[in-house]
C-alpha cells in the first residue's frame, strides 16, 4: 500500500437521528508512506477539518461500518476529484475501517490508500487490515488508560498535598506550644482516675498530652524533638472534626486513661517502651476524621469509606488518617525509630486502632476499657459525656429518618430518649463491665507478681 493513515478520533457517542458525519472530529492523523521508506508524518490540525480523506474517515466512524472504494473519483459519494492532497499525493482506491477500543466504542478510523500493484482491495485485505485495526484499539485504548492513570494520579498527588498542607499544624502555633511551659503531671491530675477534662482548656489539653508523653519517658527514650511532638499534636487535634461526642476531647480522655492505667494502675511493666510508645499514640488518633456516624451507618448509604474498606470501616480510615498525618513534613513522632522498631511501632498502632471497633472488642481490652472509661468517671462527668454520646446518635438517627426513609435503633431514635437511661445500664452491664472485670483480675495478678 502506498499510504497508511490512522485518524485517532476525539470521542464516541450515541447519534441522535439529526446528526451528520461532520460533528466527529479527528484529534491527530498519522500518515504512514511506504514509497517513502515507511516516513511518519503527522497532519496539521487544520488540515483535519478540509481532508477529503478525513471526510471519508468520518463518515465510517459515523455509521460504523468499513468502506472498500475501488475508484474514489468515480464513487461520487465524497465531491468531485481529483483527490489530491497538498503533497501532490492523489488518492485512487482506498479501505477504510474503524477502530474500536475494549468497550466497543470507535476511538479512531484506519485508512489503506493505493494498493502498490494499483488493484483495487479485496476481502483479503479487509481481513489483514480488521486483525491490524483491533491491535490498533488496543493501543489506544491502553495508552488513552494509562494517560487518565498518570493523570489521575497528579491529582492526588495535589490533592494529597493540599490536604496535609491544611491538616497539618502552622509553624507559628507549633512554636508556641513549644515554648510553653509545661505544668507536672500531677498539677494537670493525670494519674487520676478521677480525671475530668471539662475544667481544661483546649490549651491545657495539649499542654497534658506533651506531659504524658514527656513522663512517660517516651520523648527522651526515642529522641522526639519537642517541635515534632508538639506540631503531631496540634495536627491531631486539628484533624478531629467538631461532632458532639467522637471529638478531640474524646481522643484525649481515652490517652489520659491508658496513660492512668498504665503508671497509677502498675500495668506498665507489663509492656515494652515501644509497646507503650504505640498504644499512647493510638489512643489520641483512635476516631481521628470521625463523622459522628457509624460503620452500620457507613454501610447502610454505600459511602466512599464503606466502599474502601469491608470491614470496621471507620476503624481503618482512623488508621490511614493516623499515617497520613505520621507522613506529613514535620510529623512523624517515629522518625527516630529502628526500621524494625518502625515497623513494629506501626503494626501495633493498626491493631490498636482497628481492636476499637466493638464488634472486637476483647481483641485488645485495654483499648476498650480506655475508649469506654467516660462510664468510670465520677457521676457529673459520666452524666455529661454519656449525654453527649446521645446528642451524636440522636443524630444520626435523624438522618436516617429524614434521609432514608428508616426507624432507627432505639438507641439513636430521639423519640425513645426516655429509654436513655435503661439502654446505658444496659451498655454498662453487657460491654463495659466484662472488661473491667477481667482487667482487675490481670492487675492484681500483676501486682501479686511484683511483689
Amino acid at each position: 500500500k502506498e499510504r497508511k493513515r490512522i485518524g485517532h478520533a476525539s470521542s464516541s457517542y450515541n447519534k441522535p437521528q439529526s446528526m451528520t458525519p461532520n460533528v466527529i472530529q479527528f484529534t491527530k492523523v498519522f500518515d504512514l508512506y511506504a514509497k517513502d521508506g515507511g516516513i511518519i508524518r503527522i497532519q496539521r490540525a487544520n488540515k483535519l477539518t478540509e481532508s477529503q480523506n478525513a471526510e471519508i474517515a468520518r463518515f465510517v466512524a459515523f455509521h460504523e461500518e468499513h468502506l472498500c472504494i475501488a475508484n474514489v473519483e468515480k464513487d461520487g459519494r465524497f465531491g468531485p476529484g481529483p483527490f489530491v492532497d497538498e503533497s501532490g499525493f492523489v488518492t485512487r482506491s482506498m479501505l477504510c475501517m474503524p477502530v474500536y477500543n475494549s468497550e466497543r466504542k470507535i476511538t479512531a478510523v484506519t485508512q489503506l490508500i493505493n494498493k502498490l500493484n494499483g488493484t483495487p482491495f479485496n476481502e483479503s485485505d479487509a481481513n489483514i487490515i480488521e486483525a491490524f485495526s483491533i491491535f490498533t484499539g488496543l493501543g489506544i485504548h491502553n495508552c488513552q488508560m494509562y494517560e487518565n492513570a498518570c493523570r489521575l494520579m497528579a491529582k492526588q498527588t495535589v490533592a494529597l498535598e493540599v490536604l496535609s498542607f491544611h491538616a497539618t499544624a502552622g509553624q507559628e502555633e507549633t512554636e508556641r506550644l513549644a515554648k510553653t511551659d509545661i505544668p507536672s503531671g500531677q498539677e494537670l491530675n493525670l494519674y487520676s482516675y478521677d480525671f475530668n477534662d471539662l475544667i481544661l482548656s483546649d490549651d491545657q489539653t495539649l499542654q497534658s498530652v506533651i506531659c504524658m508523653f514527656k513522663e512517660s519517658g517516651l520523648v527522651a527514650k526515642f529522641r522526639i524533638p519537642i517541635d515534632v511532638i508538639c506540631r503531631w499534636t496540634l495536627s491531631v487535634k486539628k484533624n478531629y472534626r467538631p461532632v458532639a461526642y467522637h471529638n478531640w476531647r474524646h481522643a484525649f480522655n481515652v490517652t489520659q486513661s491508658m496513660f492512668t492505667m498504665l503508671f497509677t494502675g502498675n500495668l506498665l511493666n507489663m509492656f515494652t517502651d515501644l509497646e507503650v510508645f504505640a498504644k499512647l499514640v493510638a489512643c489520641l488518633c483512635h476516631d481521628l476524621d470521625h463523622r459522628g456516624t457509624n460503620n452500620a451507618f457507613q454501610t447502610k448509604v454505600v459511602s466512599p469509606l464503606a466502599m474502601l474498606y469491608g470491614t470496621s470501616t471507620m476503624e481503618h480510615h482512623h488508621f490511614d488518617h493516623s499515617i497520613m498525618i505520621l507522613n506529613s513534613e514535620g510529623n512523624n513522632i517515629f522518625q527516630s525509630l529502628e526500621p524494625d522498631q518502625y515497623r513494629e511501632a506501626i503494626k501495633l498502632l493498626e491493631f490498636c486502632i482497628l481492636s476499637t471497633d466493638l464488634a472486637l472488642y476483647f481483641r485488645a481490652m485495654m483499648m476498650t476499657a480506655c475508649d469506654v472509661a467516660a462510664i468510670t468517671k465520677p457521676w457529673e462527668v459520666q452524666r455529661e459525656v454519656a449525654q453527649l454520646v446521645a446528642n451524636e446518635f440522636f443524630e444520626q438517627g435523624d438522618v436516617e429518618k429524614s434521609q432514608l426513609g428508616e426507624t432507627p435503633i432505639a438507641m439513636m431514635d430521639r423519640d425513645k430518649k426516655d429509654e436513655l437511661p435503661k439502654m446505658q445500664v444496659g451498655f454498662i452491664d453487657d460491654i463495659c463491665t466484662p472488661v473491667y472485670e477481667v482487667i482487675i483480675l490481670v492487675t492484681i495478678s500483676n501486682t501479686w507478681l511484683i511483689n
